[in-house]
């Protein structure tokens, strides 16, 4: 999916904020606002669904805020439009990720000879600790 995919009403969730870009730019840095902030409200979208949704703000992790908005600053670019289109996309592609449903877990149990190897080690451990240490009197 990218920014051209994404649907109405994900699309009046967005508010966008303009500010300076940080780092070297010349003589239009301090006076041109080019870096991009995007907002979108996924608690509040009602084209999301729930299961989606919460997947949305766990992958955002720290770009999202406690009240659900997911946060995405980006300030690549030279123009304000193309960090503007950057941001969609990176926005696109979370939703993307979002909308996969995790695969189930296949619990596996480890093999005999595994397990083997693994009571063998401690048995060694242990024997080296008992003559380590002196022994232990049992009685």
């Amino acid at each position: 999916m990218d920014a051209a995919e994404l649907s109405a009403g994900i699309l009046a969730a967005i508010r966008f904020e303009f500010f300076r870009a940080p780092g070297p730019g010349g003589q239009n840095v301090n006076k041109v606002e080019t870096a991009v902030r995007l907002r979108f409200d996924a608690a509040a979208c009602a084209a999301l669904e729930e299961d989606v949704r919460r997947r949305l703000i766990a992958l955002a992790g720290r770009r999202a805020t406690p009240a659900g908005e997911v946060v995405l600053v980006s300030h690549r670019h030279r123009t304000r439009e193309r960090n503007r289109k950057d941001a969609l996309e990176r926005l696109a592609a979370l939703l993307e990720a979002a909308r996969r449903p995790p695969r189930p877990r296949r619990p596996t149990r480890p093999s005999r000879g595994a397990a083997e190897r693994r009571l063998e080690a401690k048995k060694r451990r242990g024997a080296l600790k008992v003559r380590r240490g002196g022994g232990l009197d049992l009685s």
